[in-house]
């Protein structure tokens, strides 16, 4: 992870899931992470439809879209007809189905095909018992664009995705929020599958 709004939501998240697979989504603290709201979001899945729907979304995100994003389906973000490497299911089925968190570096297109790096973190919730049903994430810019407000992103592409380790802390390695922002991810050895660039990383088997 690259971005300080990933870290630390990240950092957040593990925190709050101590030793279980994901913590519960009334566990969810808005105060707690008042810094990360802006680019954060959280959506319900069902799996049985592969649909993904946005529950609430940030200030920041919804003015990349240039709209609200409640409500809205988290595919529609990706455009009418995304590139088969850039499908936006196939990130939500690993998050849900494997229990993991996902981050994934994406290019933001505009109607002028103006581009914006960003990069997207989505981590697994409980909800009622079950991990397929919620999903906490945060898509965050790179830089904040002079457009921005003006020229909404039409489409996404993913360039680069990983695997979060998974592994829960033993309570005795538990450490503060700030303490415990985890160190940026080692890029050094990607390996390129088509247009994506496929990143090493652990999981669990909780």
């Amino acid at each position: 992870m690259k971005h300080p709004t990933s870290r630390q939501l990240h950092t957040y998240w593990d925190r709050l899931r101590g030793e279980r697979s994901a913590p519960e989504r009334g566990e969810i603290e808005p105060g707690e992470i008042r810094n990360l709201l802006a680019d954060s979001f959280i959506l319900e899945t069902d799996p049985a439809r592969r649909s993904s729907a946005v529950r609430l979304a940030g200030t920041r995100l919804c003015a990349l879209f240039g709209r609200e994003l409640r409500g809205s389906s988290f595919g529609d973000l990706w455009g009418e007809r995304p590139p088969a490497f850039s499908d936006p299911w196939q990130l939500v089925e690993t998050v849900t189905g494997d229990t993991v968190g996902v981050v994934a570096g994406l290019t933001g297109f505009t109607v002028r095909d103006e581009t914006l790096d960003l990069e997207l973190l989505l981590l697994p919730l409980r909800h009622r018992g079950k991990t397929q049903a919620r999903i906490l994430g945060a898509l965050s810019p790179h830089f904040i664009p002079t457009w921005l407000g003006s020229r909404p992103i039409l489409r996404l592409e993913a360039v680069s995705l990983r695997v979060l380790e998974t592994v829960a802390p033993e309570p005795a390695a538990m450490r503060t929020f700030v303490d415990a922002l985890p160190e940026p991810a080692n890029d050094a050895r990607p390996v390129r599958f088509g247009h994506l660039l496929v990143h090493e990383g652990g999981r669990s088997n909780a």
